[in-house]
């Protein structure tokens, strides 16, 4: 496995191997795993007490359609800004997730569960359509055919002065959002992949409103880079730098224990703290030095779902 790895950043090198070394993202790939993940954020933000209804929202890390995104808006979201690092999403591809997103909301469709996406998380205690968030008198106006055709005008004419969507690919700064301008800044499976946590952090709060949240869910796992699912935490950091190459982004490695320290660092105040635990593979004498002082409670936290508001 290391050997394969090693190899591997080592191509990364050389510019005909390096776009094949990165990986397509995993994530918003239907309609129904879209709206999934959008309305398990919401309801589990009505669940611990935050705004169900925001006008603006960001995304980290939409992948390879902004499906989620569009899901937003279609559940009534006025403005969607949507960040990534590497250019996946297409027109084409948005558009029939868009089309199929409208059906959905029409029909009250149930949140798709664990059955269907056993390994979508953050998991509920009910999966029905919310229709104490969702009333008929809402989703009339969300569904208004003007407004749909302007989301619509809005996915074929990103970045558009009159578009509700914006893409920024890459963002790395602070000032490409206005300061307290998002009610809320969610994502999907994303901050395991950012190199600067407490920058990243930081600059959400910056961006929220006064009474805006974010809503995360995070992957611990190794992603692949190894054969146990915490393996990743044997490598030294020289071994990991060399198996990342030069790719543009791989996963931080950082446990659970550091999101959570960061986040009252900044300023957050953590108002649910949802964590998956898996069985430990590896022993204490196989982790690396950088991780020999992990807890016990980090080396068996497998993913999480935080919400937390500025």
């Amino acid at each position: 496995m290391k050997f394969r790895l090693l190899i591997a950043g080592l191509l990364t090198h050389i510019p005909i191997f390096k776009k094949h070394f990165v990986k397509e993202p995993g994530g918003s790939v239907s309609a129904r795993y879209c709206y999934s993940v959008w309305l398990r954020h919401l309801v589990l933000a009505d669940k611990n007490g935050l705004r169900t209804h925001p006008k603006t929202i960001a995304e980290l890390g939409p992948g390879d359609s902004l499906g989620t995104g569009l899901a937003a808006l279609i559940s009534g979201v006025e403005e969607y800004y949507a960040f990534d690092i590497v250019e996946y999403a297409n027109i084409q591809r948005n558009l029939e997730i868009f089309d199929e997103l409208i059906t959905l909301f029409k029909n009250k469709e149930d949140i798709p569960d664990e059955k269907e996406f056993p390994k979508v998380k953050p998991y509920l205690d009910n999966y029905t359509f919310p229709s104490h968030l969702f009333t008929d008198e809402h989703l009339k106006k969300a569904l208004d055919n003007k407004r749909l055709d302007k989301i619509k005008n809005s996915v074929l004419n990103p970045n558009d002065e009159t578009s509700i969507i914006t893409y920024k690919v890459p963002w790395y700064n602070s000032d490409i959002l206005k300061p307290e301008s998002i009610d809320i800044i969610f994502s999907q499976a994303v901050l395991e992949h950012v190199d600067d946590l407490k920058y990243t952090y930081a600059t959400m709060r910056e961006w929220l409103k006064p009474n805006g949240f974010i809503s995360h869910q995070i992957d611990f796992k190794s992603h692949g880079y190894a054969n146990e699912w915490n393996g990743h935490w044997t490598y030294s950091d020289f071994l990991w730098k060399l198996i990342r190459g030069i790719r543009p982004y791989l996963i931080n490695r950082e446990p659970h224990s550091t999101h959570i320290e960061i986040l009252k660092e900044v300023g957050f105040e953590i108002v649910c703290d949802q964590v998956i635990k898996s069985k430990s593979t590896i022993t204490r004498e196989k982790l690396a030095r950088k991780f020999k002082n992990i807890s016990d409670d980090d080396l068996i936290i497998s993913g999480a779902f935080i919400q937390a508001k500025k």
